[in-house]
């Protein structure tokens, strides 16, 4: 009757095999020696049965040379990174949503975590709020690299009637073409096209009117008239003066 030799791995049913042995026969399958074995670190100090840290893994950083974690801060990080489809921040709402446990009233202290990391890690980006959300992007020492990087916007021709859109949007968006028109005091179609290709204007299509297109301002509008946020923009008693 022949005989099958058995593989560093096999062991007869009526025999049991050690840790320490299966970890030698692993080792020496991977052509390493008994000497580069996989050893288990040692363990630390304190109870053996102590919790390990919360599923956010917000006190402490992970090691540098330790996977990414899968968390609520790294995944609100990721999606920070990608952005929306339609260039507008990022709402609480949506950045709670895949994160099972997670609140949206969590998500301010998860942003302010990320931008303690970037200030400390010196980054030069941040996490911003704006229009309800968050967007990820270049703090301002880095912004003149953004525009030699891009291209400055500034440079661009605006003509006065595509000012009269920019500033009805900025200030009362979103808002419709016609309702665009009806505050301008004529049809304003061709402007608001031209506004969109150039990237100072977004559509939006809000889900319960998902086929009328509403209109917003843009971070390259931002950008043109040297603004941080919507909230710069000068109210009525600051031109009255």
């Amino acid at each position: 009757m022949s005989h099958t030799p058995q593989g560093p791995f096999e062991t007869s049913s009526q025999q049991g095999i050690s840790l320490e042995a299966l970890t030698e026969a692993f080792a020496q399958a991977m052509g390493t020696g008994p000497a580069q074995s996989a050893e288990r670190e040692p363990e630390p100090a304190g109870d053996s049965d102590e919790a390990p840290a919360g599923p956010a893994g917000l006190d402490e950083p992970p090691a540098a040379d330790a996977a990414c974690p899968v968390c609520p801060r790294s995944i609100l990080e990721a999606m920070l990174f990608v952005g929306r489809r339609d260039g507008r921040p990022l709402g609480v709402e949506e950045a709670a949503e895949p994160m099972r446990g997670v609140e949206p009233a969590e998500i301010p202290a998860l942003v302010d975590e990320l931008n303690r990391r970037y200030r400390a890690s010196g980054c030069p980006y941040e996490i911003r709020s704006e229009r309800g959300g968050y967007r990820l992007g270049l703090t301002r020492p880095f912004h003149s690299l953004r525009d030699r990087f891009h291209g400055r916007v500034r440079e661009a021709r605006l003509s006065q009637a595509a000012i009269d859109v920019l500033a009805i949007v900025a200030y009362e968006q979103p808002l419709t073409a016609e309702r665009i028109g009806r505050l301008r005091g004529k049809a304003s179609g061709h402007v608001i096209s031209q506004l969109v290709r150039r990237g100072l204007l977004c559509i939006e299509r809000p889900e319960e009117e998902p086929r009328a297109a509403h209109y917003r301002t843009t971070d390259r509008f931002l950008r043109l008239f040297g603004l941080e946020d919507l909230d710069d923009l000068p109210r009525s008693e600051e031109l009255d003066r």
